[in-house]
């Protein structure tokens, strides 16, 4: 079995090969050639942690496993760890056996991004100018980052429960020569795009909140009960998704389908964009969504990706197993 210890991640995988890996797996799952097990979720009542597992199986890239991990609310606080702890376990899809032991924690954060980025790349209006970000934690950096490669942005602005934490976007901003502003949730309605990353479990962003023609990515929810933005924006809006399944029983779009604003039908995976199967974006002034839930065939696909370039440069650690 071959390990790729967390410390080797950073210069193993890149935004660009987070991307080109996700987007093809959403390709993939749209097409029906890869598919995601049902996830387990729990708050397993100790430390305020919610620990779970996210699998699957990709048949055109041959790559079967599942990622442990979820949230320790307390670690940054307590321990000086990140929140987000989490190992990605591959599989030999013909055997059985063990093949690889990955460190998850940086991947997730580069797959997560890369899932709102591909959705920036696919639906946002090709004339955005200003991205919005709403919330400004560790996740929130990276994803700003990715998204600011998808179309040539000239302004940042950022909204945060814990207003101390904006500075975390301004530093981004500033690396990317962007002026940035603090704002009111009211001062959204100015962005093209707008990211939402929190933990929140209560509506932060309303749909009076976004302007016509705006992408809004919803990243944040990915628990039952938890939630980002008002059911009455999903209503208002065109939504996508990575998977369906999910975005219903554990996304954003739970709570519209729970109260009947929208029904499952109306919500289109972003694969099929990709893969051309719908045309995703028909206007200036449409409002899109995408439903970022997270799905195990991420945290594979990004896996695989890291394990094939640490064998590549000797990095990888091969144990008798």
């Amino acid at each position: 079995m071959l390990i790729v210890p967390e410390r080797e991640i950073a210069d193993l995988m890149t935004r660009e090969a987070a991307f080109a890996a996700v987007e093809k797996v959403f390709a993939a799952m749209a097409a029906g050639d890869a598919y995601n097990f049902p996830v387990v979720r729990e708050a397993i009542g100790h430390e305020d942690a919610l620990y779970g597992f996210k699998g699957g199986f990709d048949r055109s890239g041959l790559t079967l496993g599942l990622k442990a991990g979820g949230y320790w609310p307390n670690n940054l606080e307590k321990r000086g760890l990140i929140n987000h702890q989490s190992t990605v376990f591959l599989f030999d899809p013909d055997t059985g056996k063990a093949r690889a032991m990955v460190g998850g924690n940086l991947l997730t954060a580069l797959r997560t991004a890369a899932a709102s980025s591909v959705s920036i790349r696919h639906l946002a209006r090709d004339d955005a100018k200003v991205i919005g970000m709403v919330g400004a934690g560790h996740q929130a950096t990276f994803q700003l980052r990715a998204a600011l490669e998808q179309r040539d942005f000239d302004k940042v602005i950022g909204w945060n429960l814990h207003p101390e934490m904006l500075p975390n976007l301004e530093k981004v901003a500033a690396e990317a020569g962007l002026p940035f502003e603090a704002v009111n949730l009211e001062g959204m309605r100015a962005a093209d795009v707008i990211i939402s990353i929190t933990s929140s479990f209560a509506p932060i962003l309303m749909a009076e909140h976004v302007s016509p023609g705006c992408h809004i990515a919803c990243m944040g929810t990915d628990t039952k009960g938890k939630q980002e933005v008002s059911p009455a924006l999903l209503a208002k809006a065109t939504v996508f998704t990575d998977e369906v399944a999910q975005s219903v029983s554990i996304g954003e779009a739970q709570h519209a389908v729970a109260q009947g604003l929208i029904a499952e039908g109306d919500i289109t995976q972003l694969g099929a964009v990709i893969n051309g199967t719908h045309p995703g974006r028909r206007s200036a002034d449409e409002i899109t969504l995408f439903d970022g839930t997270g799905v195990g065939l991420q945290d594979l696909a990004v896996a695989a990706a890291v394990v094939d370039l640490a064998v590549e440069k000797g990095i990888a650690i091969e144990v008798d197993f």
